[in-house]
């Protein structure tokens, strides 16, 4: 099974090519929000250097949010494009699930994504062996309170995304059993991850209709506006 995977919903635009679970391409580019000019070179650029034409993928997977209003729906739109040209199917991953992955230790994981203002998004996963567990609703926080319902589990808990470099000195103080990752790669958002949780998740694949970004707030426009 052949897998596109896009990923947009940060300053990080990738794009990857898998076969079940083996990675054949990926490819990354880190230059702020222009995914609407990058995004589609991109892609081409990919499907050119593995010799392979939108009609053999079998599936599709982009990450679904939250994080960059902008890129979410470049990403999304994109995708159902190419659901709708191929009638193929494609698998939504939030950003934060994606961030999870990133962890290989058993335990339980705290993905952050940095919302401006010391508010985050936040989604908390417990790793067990090959398994992500969703622990409760995802959700858009002031930094504290985030780090007072980590406390709340108990156990040493792992901070993951780029909100954990810019709060690491407020978790490590308030949290004594925290592990925080300051590793910029393990932090960043990539599209290999979204390709791997998709062939794991392949029965849940939807249809351009179905397949919707989330929002956990309003955008800043949306608050101006009102």
């Amino acid at each position: 099974m052949k897998i596109l995977s896009i990923e947009t919903a940060s300053k990080i635009c990738a794009v990857s090519l898998t076969e079940n679970k083996e990675l054949i391409k990926e490819k990354i580019l880190e230059d702020g929000n222009t995914h609407s000019v990058k995004l589609m070179p991109l892609l081409d650029e990919l499907l050119k250097e593995t010799n392979t034409d939108i009609q053999d993928i079998d599936l599709f997977a982009c990450d679904i949010g939250p994080g960059s209003f902008t890129g979410i729906r470049i990403g999304v739109a994109t995708i159902k494009a190419f659901i709708d040209a191929t009638n193929k199917k494609a698998v939504g991953i939030t950003s934060l699930e994606c961030l999870a992955h990133n962890i290989e230790d058993n335990g339980i994981i705290c993905s952050i994504i940095d919302a401006k203002n010391e508010n985050v998004y936040y989604g908390f996963f417990e790793k067990k062996d090959s398994k992500y567990i969703k622990k409760q609703e995802f959700g858009f926080e002031n930094i504290n309170n985030v780090i007072e319902m980590a406390g709340n589990f108990n156990k040493e808990i792992t901070f993951i995304g780029d909100a954990s470099t810019i709060y690491e000195k407020l978790i490590k103080l308030k949290l004594q059993n925290a592990v925080v990752i300051l590793d910029k790669e393990k932090n960043n958002l990539n599209a290999r991850n979204l390709a791997y949780i998709a062939y794991k998740k392949q029965d849940e694949a939807m249809d351009s209709n179905e397949l919707n970004p989330i929002y956990l707030r309003k955008s800043s426009a949306e608050i101006i506006k009102k």
